[in-house]
Formats: structure tokens, C-alpha cells, sequence
């Protein structure tokens, strides 16, 4: 009898044991994983570092910082941007077009947490000049053939064009052109600009003003009593231009041997023992009175000067009296 007690006692156990030990088995694949999932928070979000700290739109910013989501999004202002998330501790966005100013910049999890807000400067969109065409532009040009166009980017209707640091008046094509007419100004190398803001100014381009005179034609015009009219046909003739005239002629002593007088014929009032003279008639056509002691043709070489740092031309060669 007491041997049948002590079976049962035994099987009573087992049979105790193997029950509970199912019940622990049961619960530790779903009913630990449900409790430690309660159990466990979310890491509140947070920012240690913004990589550039302020820009310009167009520019991406990479953000580093803790409790980041695949579908956390980024706010500048009231501004909800979306947002590149490279892992639980790194994202990044890119600046639409906005407004320049200072900004609240932070984080907006899924599940409403945010992170602490940083100042973010939004500077003004800043713009590139590439290119102007044409690059260089003659200083006797009509209107239409002094219109330059700059190529570039990030062009406003509001951008000012600065020609040699001074604001003058243009035309906004597109983002990527802006139009102004070349000013009357001295020969030589310009500064170009494009101007968004006091703080948005493009690097500097070049454009040529070619002020040098050019002679393409000289011929015989009227003829009067004792002078005839040489017309001289070029660009980059000045008021104050200076018709040089070289004229071989030979030497009394040795006629087989040439020598070469110079004149130097200008716009202004001429002594009186100097009959002949210049008249400009427009930056493309100068007039010289000539006063020749002989018809017979002569080797003569013209050259157009402009004394105001405007160089020189060619010399021409021209058969006249």
C-alpha cells in the first residue's frame, strides 16, 4: 500500500512539472516578445549636428543625431520637407525655394515624438554668371549690336546687372539669361555682375569694349577748285580722331632716293598757314580737305588715331593727288 502511494506521488509530479514546464515554453516565442516590446520605449529624437548649418536653396543638408524613422520628416518653419533617411542616426533633405531668412529647424516622428528646434539660415539664392555673348563689343555699335546676353543660373526678375559695379538697366529673359545694352564707355576690359541681394552677387565676367579705330575704305570724294574730299570709311571714329597722312616724295639732291613728310591732320582749328583739315562725320566716315601742290597721283599711307587711349589703325595705302 504505501508503495502505491509513493507511485502516484511520483506520477502526481511529473504530471505538475511537464504542465508547467509547457506553460513557460508556451509564452516565451509571442508573450515575451509582446511584454518586451511594451515594455520597451522609443528613443526620444534628437539632433547633434546639421552639416552645412545654413545655405542656400538647391543645397542638400545631412543631419546626425538619434531616433530617426523611415518615415520621420523634417521642418523648416512651417514648412513640412521629406526627408532621405540613411539609418537611425543620419538623414538628409534638400532646400526647396523659400524665403531668405532664419528658420526653426526639427524633426517630426511618425508617432508624433519632435526633436528640440535649431536656428537654420536660409540665405539668398545666389547667382552664377557663365557666360557673356557677345564677349567683345565695338565701341561704334548700334543699339542692337550692343545687346549682351549673360548666361548663367538662378537668375530673379528682380536681379540688378552690374556693369563695372554700377547698376544699369537690363532685361530678365529666365533664370538662366539676363540682357542689357553695352554702355558708352572707354575702350578697354568691363567688369559684368549679376545681383540678387546685397548678399548674393555672381562672380565677375569680362567683356571687351574695342574702341581701336579701323579704316575699310578710302577713296576720292568731291573735288573743288584748289582741295578735294578723301573719305575715310571705318569704325571707332572719335570727334577728336587724327588723320596721319605719310607722302613720299623724292630728294632734290639724290631724285632716286624717297623721303616721307608726315601730316598729322585733326578736327580743330588749324593755323592759317594750314588750310587743310579734318571733319567727322560719324564714328564710321572722317572727311580730309586735302590741298594737293600737284594732280599727279601719289603714294600716300592714311592711319586713323584716337588719342584717348583708343589706339591705332592699320596703315592704308592710297594712290591720290
Amino acid at each position: 500500500m504505501a508503495r502505491r502511494f509513493l507511485i502516484f506521488i511520483s506520477l502526481l509530479a511529473c504530471i505538475t512539472a511537464q504542465t508547467s514546464f509547457g506553460e513557460v515554453d508556451n509564452a516565451s516565442p509571442r508573450q515575451k516578445s509582446s511584454k518586451a516590446s511594451a515594455a520597451e520605449k522609443a528613443p526620444p529624437v534628437s539632433i547633434l549636428s546639421i552639416i552645412p548649418a545654413q545655405g542656400e536653396p538647391g543645397i542638400t543638408v545631412t543631419l546626425y543625431g538619434n531616433g530617426f524613422s523611415p518615415k520621420t520628416t523634417v521642418f523648416l518653419g512651417s514648412n513640412e520637407l521629406p526627408a532621405k533617411v540613411i539609418g537611425p542616426k543620419q538623414l538628409s533633405f534638400d532646400i526647396p525655394k523659400l524665403a531668405p531668412g532664419l528658420y526653426a529647424l526639427f524633426l517630426k516622428r511618425e508617432d508624433g515624438a519632435t526633436s528640440k528646434p535649431y536656428n537654420f539660415t536660409l540665405l539668398p539664392l545666389k547667382p552664377v554668371a557663365l557666360s557673356v555673348t557677345p564677349d567683345v563689343v565695338v565701341a561704334c555699335a548700334s543699339n542692337r549690336e550692343r545687346e549682351v546676353t549673360v548666361n548663367g543660373r538662378n537668375f530673379l526678375e528682380s536681379s540688378q546687372l552690374l556693369f563695372d559695379g554700377a547698376a544699369i538697366r537690363s532685361r530678365f529673359s529666365s533664370s538662366e539669361a539676363l540682357s542689357f545694352n553695352a554702355p558708352q564707355v572707354a575702350g578697354g576690359l568691363h567688369q559684368v555682375q549679376v545681383k540678387n541681394s546685397e548678399e548674393a552677387v555672381s562672380g565677375v565676367l569680362g567683356l571687351v569694349i574695342d574702341a581701336r579705330p579701323e579704316i575699310t575704305n578710302v577713296y576720292q570724294g568731291d573735288e573743288y577748285v584748289n582741295y578735294y574730299n578723301l573719305v575715310i570709311e571705318g569704325t571707332n571714329f572719335q570727334q577728336n580722331s587724327i588723320v596721319v597722312v605719310m607722302e613720299e616724295r623724292s630728294l632734290e639732291e639724290s631724285p632716286t632716293r624717297l623721303a616721307v613728310d608726315v601730316k598729322r591732320i585733326t578736327t580743330s582749328a588749324t593755323p592759317a598757314t594750314e588750310r587743310e583739315q579734318l571733319l567727322f562725320i560719324n564714328c564710321n566716315r572722317l572727311v580730309y580737305q586735302r590741298y594737293p601742290y600737284s594732280s599727279v597721283p601719289k603714294n600716300l599711307k592714311v592711319q586713323v588715331v584716337n588719342p584717348a587711349g583708343g589706339g591705332e589703325s592699320s596703315l592704308v595705302s592710297v594712290s591720290a593727288p
